[in-house]
């Protein structure tokens, strides 16, 4: 066959065909991929949305001569709305259904008789879409999918299988492209889920059948490509109606597809990746509403990129767990209870064994799974050993390459599996899948915390492009944009500025001020406070201190940066809240007037001196934290922060016997935290011990508040966030409201200029190398943290080039971006930018490799 002439093959389900605007949309959808590819089109489409639950009813002996009326009413009615003439273009159908209401099969509900019922349903949809379509003036002809997908019989298969979920012939001899091909019509519409048995009666292929028959008919006919288009736009990395913020999976291979689909995902049956697979044949979902959108791709050429691509869930999943002391080393015991899990038909999922115990799983989508089924089961395996039937279960699958490589990101993900009862972990052997299974009700509201650590671990790598795409909330129009950074306006004055050398801090202080005044609107805070470890620049701390913010210091070098630029600063405008500090810090702060926080009982006893007489802050640990990396939680057991809540009555005593009034309470638990409901309760249990204190007046729950440092990031909510602060204050209006915050106020207004030094290729990997490294900005080396990397020379060049922006520090973590996207045109001597980089940059610096520190400037 020329390669003009070759196939493109359309699958449409149940919700796509039926309303007659996603009929126009078939019929120009299959004109411009004949166009387009020059190809002839195949479109596969499945019974009218909720027709195939009719038949199944139907099929089971329910309301069997209502139903079918039912079901022709709606077909009707359909051709009504499509303007189509019923009995000329459904007649026959109609008669057929009800031929088989009547048929002497149906008392007896015999499996072929079945097979019939459920066939009607894409035999009606079908023809009335090929009339509907010629009436649109589309070159449409009708063929039937029994006359071309022949049913094979699987060793082993139960006798429901081999009728009502049966796998098809996938090789095909050399005239089945000229024979299928000779039919006269430049676009063809046919069946899913329908086949010919081999008895030469119906066949179906069972739930999901339709993407796989659109597979087999696409391998049969070495097509172009298979396209499902449904009402999703494609693969997430976890259903979307579980977790909001999931991810559009753009690109796949094979493997993956498969593994994504066979532990959960419903997009895309599983079998249908089998056909095209063997075939070489590439395949896409797409969404029929909006086609503009990439989809999922899916074939042999997808990069090999580790990390986890989706999480999953399935239900229903049933536990068969067998016990006996005499199969340790007993030669044939698993050949033995495998045997009779052949003997019933049912296939196997995971297995999980030990010296004295293997537990399998049955996944009812893969079995005809009953009560009768698993106690005909459980009788024959008592003969060798004692059996458990474990229901109903969940089955919470993390899927992507390398996952054995992946376990030390993983920490987040077994904390919070280890706090249910797990009763099976089952690593695949093609280092694809990690599988946990539990009961359901245990994994109720799991997906999104799973979700969302997988991201934050590392583990789960949504930034690259070529795989992830957008959030499900960014698709449906839920999320707040990023705001328009700065600094692309003020390229000009970047790059002179960078002209006079590199590397190079830039604080853009009127962002400085436009983050101010959003806090300063929050009428629930009463004290602000500027975290000034973020950024000790004197002009950004006389910004805020314009603003209204007073200062937060932790060092006595802090303190003395403050009063040094702003030596009319009144000392109740400042906070010292050190970790750790040696006794003479905690004397010169009180010398200075400021309000200093302790945070142990040990500093009251061992320097009493120092404490006698003052009023303090108590910092107190919750016993629990949180942030977007380990190692900004600041809260719980293994943090060094903050007094032990079961401490606070042994310090307040100690207090009282040295004259210390705590007018105070403090609690900082972690930074980069986004829930309203992380506030409110530390909020509310600061409220509870200041009460037990007696003579607290303020409050202070911290800082730590999040920006959005990707490109898709979300702001922080601040609408929602000072909702929650009003409502839970309103609780306690006894207590004002204090807040620290640092990053939020001056993060995004900072740049880091850098030149490039050289590019370079090694194994495959491009790498563009700085003037400056992990010495200027730690935190990605320390953090795993993700910055906006641009070729600020070169900004209006198309970003076509993946590369690793290394530094010139001798250390493999000298990283500030893996496969980040560049002008593949970037070369030595262009001016780079990183962006979000006005907080714990320069702070954190240092001249390791005796390397010098960063210069730094500020635009008004």
């Amino acid at each position: 066959m020329a390669e003009g002439q070759r196939w493109v093959v359309l699958k449409f389900g149940g919700t796509s065909v039926s309303r007659r605007n996603r009929w126009d949309t078939i019929g120009r959808l299959a004109a411009k991929r004949m166009a387009e590819d020059e190809a002839r089109v195949l479109v596969v489409v499945s019974a009218l949305s909720g027709v195939t639950n009719e038949l199944t009813a139907i099929c089971a002996g329910d309301g069997i001569p209502a139903r079918i009326e039912a079901l022709v009413e709606r077909h009707r009615a359909f051709c009504a709305e499509l303007e189509l003439d019923a009995d000329g273009v459904l007649g026959e159908r109609f008669a057929a259904l009800r031929a088989l209401g009547k048929d002497v099969r149906a008392g007896a509900l015999a499996l072929d008789w079945q097979a019939e019922v459920l066939a009607q349903g894409e035999l009606l949809s079908s023809t009335l879409g090929a009339a509907y379509l010629r009436s649109q003036g589309h070159d449409f002809g009708w063929c039937d999918a029994r006359d071309w997908l022949d049913a094979v019989s699987l060793p082993n298969a139960s006798e429901w299988s081999q009728r009502l979920s049966v796998n098809c012939q996938r090789e095909a001899d050399a005239a089945f492209v000229e024979r299928f091909s000779a039919q006269p019509t430049a676009m063809l519409i046919t069946q899913g889920f329908i086949a010919r048995h081999r008895d030469g009666r119906t066949a179906v292929l069972g739930r999901g059948g339709s993407d796989t028959s659109a597979a087999y008919f696409g391998g049969l006919l070495k097509a172009k490509r298979v396209e499902i288009w449904t009402d999703v736009p494609g693969m997430f990395s976890a259903n979307p109606r579980d977790v909001p913020d999931a991810r559009l999976l753009t690109r796949l291979d094979y493997a993956e597809a498969q593994e994504i689909a066979t532990t959960g995902a419903k997009v895309l049956h599983p079998r249908s990746l089998g056909p095209c697979r063997h075939a070489g044949v590439p395949m896409a979902i797409l969404d029929t509403e909006r086609p503009e959108l990439p989809g999922t791709r899916i074939d042999a050429l997808a990069d090999v990129i580790p990390g986890v691509k989706a999480i999953s869930r399935r239900n229903g999943i049933v536990l068969v767990s067998m016990e006996s002391v005499g199969m340790w080393q007993s030669v044939g015991f698993l050949s033995d209870i495998f045997e009779r899990f052949k003997r019933h038909g049912l296939s196997v999922d995971l297995i999980g064994t030990s010296e004295t115990n293997v537990t399998v799983s049955l996944d009812p989508s893969e079995n005809l799974v009953s009560t009768n089924v698993l106690e005909e089961l459980s009788a024959d395996l008592e003969e060798i050993c004692r059996v458990r039937i474990i229901l109903p279960c969940a089955a919470i699958t993390l899927v992507g390459r390398g996952i054995r490589s992946l376990l030390h990101k993983l920490s987040g993900v077994w904390a919070t599996f280890g706090k249910e009862r797990v009763h099976l972990i089952s690593q695949s052997s093609n280092d694809l899948n990690l599988t946990f299974v539990l009961d359901e009700a245990d994994a109720d509201g799991m997906l999104p915390l799973l979700h969302a650590d997988l991201i934050d671990s590392g583990a789960m790598p949504v930034h690259e492009a070529q795989v992830f795409g957008p959030r499900w909330r960014e698709i449906e129009g839920q999320l707040r944009p990023k705001p328009t950074p700065w600094w692309p306006a003020e390229r000009e004055r970047l790059l002179a500025l960078a002209g006079a050398g590199t590397p190079r801090y830039v604080y853009h202080l009127p962002t400085v001020r436009e983050r101010a005044r959003q806090l300063a609107g929050i009428t629930a805070v009463d004290r602000r406070y500027y975290a000034i470890k973020a950024n000790s620049h004197p002009a950004v701390l006389r910004t805020l201190v314009e603003e209204g913010f007073g200062l937060e210091c932790v060092s006595l070098g802090e303190l003395r940066r403050v009063f040094e630029v702003l030596p009319d600063l009144p000392p109740s405008r400042v906070l010292f809240t050190p970790s750790f500090a040696p006794s003479d810090e905690y004397a010169a702060a009180l010398a200075l007037g400021v309000t200093v926080t302790l945070d142990n009982v040990e500093a009251l006893q061992r320097w009493p001196g120092v404490f006698r007489g003052h009023n303090l802050w108590l910092r107190i640990d919750l016993g629990h934290g949180d942030g977007h990396h380990e190692k900004v939680t600041t809260g719980g057991k293994k943090s060094k922060f903050g007094l032990a809540a079961a401490r606070v009555d042994e310090f307040v005593d100690a207090a009282r016997a040295l004259d210390v009034r705590i007018t105070g309470v403090h609690a900082h638990l972690g930074s980069g935290v986004e829930t309203r409901a992380h506030w409110r309760q530390m909020y509310d249990e600061l409220a509870g011990f200041a009460r037990r204190i007696g003579t607290v007046q303020v409050l202070d729950i911290g800082g730590g508040l999040p920006i959005p440092y990707g490109q898709d990031d979300e702001p922080f909510d601040l609408d929602d966030w000072a909702e929650g602060l009003a409502e839970i204050k309103a609780v306690h209006p006894a207590f004002e409201l204090a807040i620290e915050p640092g990053r939020f106020l001056v993060a995004e207004a900072g740049v880091l200029l850098a030149s490039t030094t050289q590019v370079v290729e090694k194994d495959g990997v491009h790498r563009v190398g700085l003037d400056t490294g992990m010495n200027a900005l730690i935190r990605p080396a320390l953090y795993d943290a993700w910055h906006e990397i641009k070729n600020l020379q070169r900004l209006d060049e198309a970003a076509d080039g993946a590369f690793d922006v290394v530094g010139p520090i001798c250390e493999s973590s000298d990283v500030f971006g893996h496969r980040v996207r560049l002008p593949s045109t970037t070369t030595p001597g262009d001016c780079v930018l990183i962006a979000d980089a006005g907080a714990y940059g320069f702070t954190m610096a240092s001249t390791y490799n005796l390397r010098a520190l960063p210069a730094e400037d500020v635009i008004e």
